[in-house]
């Protein structure tokens, strides 16, 4: 019997993205799969929209991805989209999909986990409390403190050159504003944002971050987000430096969680080298993939 299609309302909207939504269904109104589309909305990333597509195990090869994929796909070239990306584990049924439907691979991930039973704690301590000359470390849980918003803004575009592959990205521009949003989001889905940023001692700037999120009730596993370095203060250890506090910080505030995670650019050896060496292992590969239109 044939499937429908429909789009569904998303409230989900941020100040950086709005997404749309469809689902696949039997004429009995039982599910075989949905999508999502976020468009994004901010100044350098207009044209880039985000896929993921779903269909259950037992609904596949009748129709319901390529239906979906197609109603994605129009509505992001309507909204005068030239690109979108989409993200499959490496050999898996949804890599297959997104190459049959006309995605190429542009960039390659490497995912890796530290097991904190395992984390040798005394080593990330001797690490994190290791004077760097010039810098110093500071932390905070949840949004930026006032005094520090103005400078970890500007700090943001340390993530500018991060290796990426071929994806067409484009330009993330942040704010005072974009940085509370963002902090606001993971609060609001009732999970925790740990920050460590080194400070140049001598003008009280930040140089560098990493971001840690925790699930609310402090038990699984935390998700660390962006770690970078401003250009001008690289070659220093400061990323090892700040991850290893960020380690600590996590192990004494959250005893219950059971590991880390992280995903590496295949084309970024600096952090893979700094994840490897801080005792974090490789779990699994995905791609990135990329649709042009």
């Amino acid at each position: 019997m044939p499937l429908r299609i429909t789009a569904l309302t998303d409230p989900e909207e941020t100040s950086a993205a709005r997404r749309l939504a469809w689902l696949a269904s039997h004429p009995d109104g039982s599910p075989a799969g949905y999508a999502f589309l976020r468009l994004f909305t901010k100044e350098g990333q207009r044209h880039l929209a985000e896929l993921d597509v779903q269909v259950h195990p037992a609904e596949r090869r009748a129709g319901a991805g390529t239906l979906l994929l197609e109603a994605a796909v129009e509505a992001a070239r309507q909204d005068g989209r030239r690109t979108v990306v989409a993200q499959a584990p490496a050999a898996s049924p949804g890599a297959a999909f997104l190459t049959a439907g006309g995605f190429r691979v542009a960039l390659t991930l490497t995912y890796a986990r530290l097991p904190l039973a395992d984390a040798d704690l005394p080593a990330l301590t001797a690490l994190a409390e290791e004077p760097r000359p010039g810098y110093r470390l500071t932390a905070w849980e949840g949004r930026v403190p006032d005094e520090l918003a103005e400078t970890y803004a500007a700090s943001r575009r340390a993530m500018d050159d991060m290796p990426m592959g071929a994806v067409d990205y484009g330009t993330v521009v942040w704010d005072v504003d974009r940085v509370r949003a963002a902090a606001d989001a993971v609060f609001a889905r009732g999970d925790i944002l740990h920050t460590v940023a080194a400070v140049d001692s001598s003008d009280g700037t930040i140089t560098g971050f990493t971001e840690l999120v925790v699930p609310g009730g402090g038990r699984g596993d935390a998700q660390h987000y962006g770690t970078a370095v401003l250009p001008e203060h690289r070659g220093h250890g400061l990323a090892r430096w700040m991850k290893a506090a960020s380690i600590i910080a996590a192990r004494e505030r959250h005893p219950h969680l059971s590991g880390l995670l992280t995903d590496t650019a295949d084309n970024n050896p600096h952090m893979r080298r700094v994840n490897d060496s801080l005792g974090y292992l490789p779990t699994h590969t995905a791609h990135e993939y990329q649709l042009d239109l």
